[in-house]
């Protein structure tokens, strides 16, 4: 699964030349224009033979096992018909009730509001109560940022208008294109002039232009304050700061100048009008689960300690911001803990809140004192607990809080603690609730040190995580023998949703299955150019065996997490695609070999290595080559990852980061490459010195590498051997017997996977 490379942004109309009046389908649910005709098609139309027996005439699916052809529509692409089953959403009511509902703030002046992907603890991805932007514009992408503005020289209070911008990265433009109806406009990071924050910006600069009534009229743009990180609050005051001064600076009449502000919107729009179209999703609570020190491999108190050891100094250091000076002479430190993922690891606890993320609701608060019996560990959650849970809880001195309690507590917090330290992704939220504490709280914002902490993995965690890619890449060894053999052998018609929720099946065989890391993305053909795509019951193509299918796939077991592709092809690929595959191999076995110093090398330094045999052909791919894998946790995990994202130079790769390394080809509208496996950092191994293995270099510096610990093939009819290095074949033959060697033992020799597996690894 894949991560975004940074990227900036003109607007484009997803909606032009639409197919049929006043339709709301996307682009996705009209014919692909499938040419392909066989044998399945005999079977097509006896399943619309079936059907039609037992539906309506416009019926297109009525079940995963009734597909029904249209004519000239694909037989391979049950989403190539418009299905009134599964329309898009029209926003336009959704947009005018928000637009309803800005005109009564900031006394009728704001002008735009921003709808951002995340949660109030910034998660990557989120519940279904949190999931306002895709409610509010139908892009069910896991990131991106809506923007809806309102016409404040249209006095209609029951007809307000607007604008709406949807900016998402390289992942996701093929989808949204899809997804978003004709009320949007979309902002592709990184191809487009301009990113959402100046378009909005500039939207309200054109409105306060034209609204100069007052001297000091003030346009506002608004945000849930619980939803953006204060940090991104500085830059974007920054921004608007800049953009006026320099408008000012232009006008002729000084007097009146334009001014602008971000404000905080505490109750949030979109909840004020989500259940007027929907049954507003409630936020989950569900059950806890105390891990056991075999998958953990250390104590909660033990992180605890290293986590204030990796805190600064207060006698030395003074705060960045605060609401007041301290006159404390007490040199004890507070941190809270506001991301999910951060506050599981530090408890040894997982939960269920979040589909795919083993993560549950919570904010932790943590404080050191001199004196070891007044210190203090506050979980505010609203989960159940069991009575083995709560025992721990009491071992630990750990407090339990309602979850909502943390607003209060932070705006009256009274202690002797001279610093409170508070983690750089925090929510605007949150200082806005400390810097409103008459207590004399200082604040001091840094990185939080568990994010580090967490992404290098204990002997414990690695030898699980080999545990965990051994019992997945064995299901997806099943999976891919299984399809090939229903496909080819028994030309059976199976859906991608089909075939993802048989690789489901195959899981729950392996003990400590606990569920997927997220959702499969099991496409075919064209489906698979785009980069996140995932099939839902309703709307999924029919698998053609005669082009490309990309499967990129993960589980969560209490040993670990997995994040796995392969892209196959069952038939006769072309020389076209045999080349891109073997490019995107070349560049995945470069990562995997390299050698490194310790401490200097980092993912933003790295990723040209994966691109460069595709840039030597003038190609490209628009996503990061890898990112941090957690222990039984977020697929995603940073800070770490491979790509060209700024933020990766702060983090050099450390011995025991679990990352993905996964390149990729996408030709639109044809077909998708990409292959990926999970390796650890570890230390390298040579024998210059007196043939004593080490991994020492002459200089005294120690020296890392990787070790790719996902046990899969790759696709041999998909691999030019022409343009292989003899390093690089026998890079590939070292890959394959360690495979054959690590998974023949857990396979029958007569099965249908047993003889796949052995095709598939044989020498080159």
């Amino acid at each position: 699964m894949i991560t975004s490379n940074p990227t900036t942004s003109t607007t484009t109309n997803p909606r032009a030349n639409r197919p049929c009046i006043d339709c709301t389908c996307s682009p996705g649910l009209l014919s692909r224009q499938g040419r392909r005709a066989t044998i399945f098609l005999r079977k097509m139309s006896n399943a619309k033979r079936e059907s039609t027996s037992r539906s309506r005439p416009t019926s297109r699916r009525n079940s995963t096992n009734n597909i029904i052809r249209e004519e000239n529509g694909s037989i391979y692409s049950s989403d190539s018909l418009c299905q009134p089953t599964n329309k898009e959403i029209n926003t336009s009511n959704r947009l005018l009730e928000l637009r309803k509902q800005m005109s009564m703030h900031e006394n009728g002046n704001l002008t735009c509001y921003i709808i951002p992907s995340e949660d109030q603890h910034q998660s990557e991805y989120v519940g279904l109560s949190d999931q306002r932007r895709q409610f509010i514009s139908g892009f069910s992408g896991s990131a991106g940022t809506a923007v809806i503005s309102r016409d404040l020289l249209n006095f209609n209070l029951n007809a307000p208008t607007g604008k709406s911008i949807l900016s998402t990265d390289g992942r996701y433009f093929n989808q949204a294109a899809q997804e978003l109806d004709f009320n949007w406009n979309l902002i592709r990071q990184g191809e487009d002039p301009i990113d959402w924050k100046n378009w909005t910006i500039n939207e309200a600069m054109e409105m306060a232009s034209n609204k100069m009534e007052k001297k000091n009229d003030s346009i506002k743009i608004g945000i849930d304050p619980k939803l953006i990180s204060y940090e991104n609050v500085i830059q974007f005051n920054k921004l608007i700061q800049s953009k006026t001064i320099k408008i000012n600076k232009s006008l002729k009449n000084q007097d009146k100048k334009i001014k602008i502000e971000l404000v905080p919107v505490e109750n949030n729009l979109v909840d004020k009008i989500w259940n007027q179209f929907e049954i507003v999703p409630e936020r989950r609570s569900n059950e806890l689960l105390l891990l056991d020190e075999k998958y953990h491999g250390e104590s909660f108190n033990s992180k605890r300690k290293r986590l204030f050891e990796k805190l600064p100094s207060t006698t030395s250091s003074s705060s960045s911001s605060s609401s007041s000076s301290s006159s404390s002479s007490s040199f004890d430190r507070s941190f809270l803990v506001v991301a999910l993922d951060e506050i599981c690891w530090l408890l040894n606890l997982r939960g269920s809140d979040i589909e795919y993320n083993p993560v549950f609701y919570a904010y932790l608060y943590l404080n050191e004192s001199n004196d070891d019996d007044d210190d203090q560990t506050i979980l505010f959650m609203d989960n159940p607990i069991n009575d083995k849970i709560e025992i721990y809880f009491k071992e630990n001195n750990i407090i339990i809080k309602p979850y909502n309690d943390i607003w209060s507590y932070l705006e009256n917090l009274t202690t002797s603690t001279s610093t409170i330290f508070l983690p750089d992704t925090l929510s605007w939220q949150i200082i806005r609730k400390i810097q409103k504490n008459q207590n004399s709280l200082t604040y001091k914002l840094i990185h939080s040190p568990i994010d580090i902490l967490k992404s290098i993995k204990n002997m414990t965690e690695i030898n699980n995580a080999h545990n965990a890619q051994v019992k997945d890449s064995l299901s997806i060894i099943q999976y891919f023998a299984w399809l090939e053999n229903k496909l080819i052998n028994k030309q059976s018609l199976i859906d991608e949703f089909k075939a993802s929720e048989k690789l489901i099946e195959i899981r729950k065989t392996q003990k400590h299955f606990m569920g997927n890391s997220f959702q499969t993305i099991s496409s075919t053909g064209a489906n698979a150019a785009i980069i996140h795509y995932s099939p839902s019951m309703e709307n999924s193509s029919i698998i053609d065996p005669s082009k490309i299918y990309l499967c990129d796939t993960g589980a969560q077991f209490l040993e670990g997490t997995t994040d796995i592709t392969r892209t196959l092809h069952l038939m006769e690929p072309t020389n076209e695609q045999i080349k891109n595959y073997t490019l995107v191999l070349k560049g995945n076995l470069a990562i995997e070999r390299l050698t490194f110093p310790e401490g200097t090398i980092t993912g933003y330094q790295i990723d040209a290595l994966a691109r460069q045999f595709l840039w030597n052909d003038g190609l490209d791919y628009r996503h990061g080559t890898g990112h941090g894998i957690g222990s039984f946790l977020n697929v995603h995990e940073g800070p770490i990852g491979i790509g060209f994202k700024p933020s990766l130079i702060n983090f050099p790769l450390m011995k025991g980061n679990i990352i993905s390394n996964e390149p990729g080809f996408y030709k639109d509208g044809e077909y998708g490459i990409r292959i990926e496996n999970d390796l650890i950092v570890k230390d390298a191994c040579f024998s210059h010195n007196n043939n004593n293995n080490t991994n020492v270099g002459n200089f005294g510096q120690k020296f890392l590498t990787f070790e790719n610990i996902t046990l899969v093939p790759y696709c041999r009819k998909l691999i030019d051997v022409n343009l292989l290095t003899k390093e690089e074949k026998s890079q590939l033959n070292s890959y394959n017997k360690r495979i054959w060697d690590n998974l023949v033992q857990f396979l029958q020799p007569q099965s249908i996977a047993f003889k796949w597996l052995k095709r598939e690894t044989a020498t080159i």
